[in-house]
């Protein structure tokens, strides 16, 4: 796969966020790039000028794990950095075509009946399955309830990407609505190294940059990134703030799909919330039955 462009704004992004004092180098008065010269990046990994320049302007195809770890050490890249220059060199060089095809059947997938059961029997936070493009793939009743903003307009499509950028609620939802967007695009840039056959996710892509800046200006800083825990703020329109832990956990027997669990604190104001919203849920699916009985 031609991905030279994506290879070469990724690595010089990188190299332009690392100052010389971060690398142990000095800094001198005469510098006109931002960051690392690539002279400095090819010396702390041990390679010429010359053949950094190479892999910079793109070429990763044939390029050896050796070589890869020595930028990844000298770009002081993170762990999903790392992953990532690791896919877009798959990518490259054809490697990961064995995977292109159970990838590609993503958007097909339904949940089997066990994990169904799974997602049900959590009843004290919300519990979904997403891909890597944000699509909400199945919930418990809980998660349900709590993306009711995500569900209310048909044009979200069940995706919480294009809800955060092209919903005015998502604002409301989340507090912190900056963070919420720069990890939603850094979730879409890794999946985007992981998976550069997908063309939802293309679709997706070019949706969301025509649509907004906000996603323009931040799909073009390449941050990726692994999503597995922490703590988010949200404002649900029927029970107010909650501050709720999050675990995203990679399904092993569908690679490329995430379980993630919400959950509150102990004796928090937040569990109450949820509480509350398990109740007001019960109450808004018992509604249709009552009616149908009344009538």
């Amino acid at each position: 796969m031609d991905n030279r462009d994506e290879v070469r704004e990724f690595l010089t992004s990188r190299r332009a966020k690392i100052t010389p004092e971060q690398a142990g180098l000095p800094s001198g008065s005469r510098r006109r790039v931002p960051g690392l010269r690539r002279s400095e990046v090819a010396a702390l990994a041990d390679m010429s000028v010359e053949y950094y320049a190479k892999l910079e302007r793109g070429s990763l195809a044939g390029v050896s794990p050796p070589v890869l770890e020595a930028v990844a050490r000298a770009l002081q890249l993170d762990d999903a950095e790392r992953a990532h220059l690791l896919h877009l060199a798959q990518a490259a060089d054809g490697s990961d075509v064995l995977t292109r095809a159970r990838r590609r059947t993503a958007r097909q997938w339904t949940p089997h009946r066990s994990l169904q059961w799974t997602l049900d029997a959590i009843t004290a936070g919300p519990a979904f399955v997403r891909n890597g493009r944000m699509d909400l793939l199945a919930t418990n009743h809980l998660a349900r309830a709590f993306y009711s903003d995500v569900y209310a307009t048909p044009h979200n499509q069940a995706n919480l990407a294009r809800f955060n950028f092209l919903d005015p609620a998502s604002h409301r939802f989340y507090p912190d609505w900056d963070q919420a967007a720069d990890i939603a695009v850094a979730i879409l840039r890794t999946e985007a190294g992981r998976n550069p056959h997908d063309k939802d996710l293309h679709d997706l892509v070019g949706e969301l940059s025509t649509r907004s800046t906000e996603f323009r200006s931040r799909w073009g800083a390449h941050n990726v990134r692994h999503h597995g825990t922490g703590t988010k703020r949200f404002h649900h329109q029927a029970v107010g703030e909650l501050t709720l832990a999050y675990e995203g956990l990679d399904m092993a027997a569908e690679p490329g799909l995430t379980l993630t669990i919400y959950s509150a604190e102990p004796g928090s104001p937040s569990e109450e919330a949820l509480r509350l919203l398990a109740s007001w849920t019960a109450t808004q699916e018992a509604e249709p039955t009552t009616r149908q009985a009344a009538g």
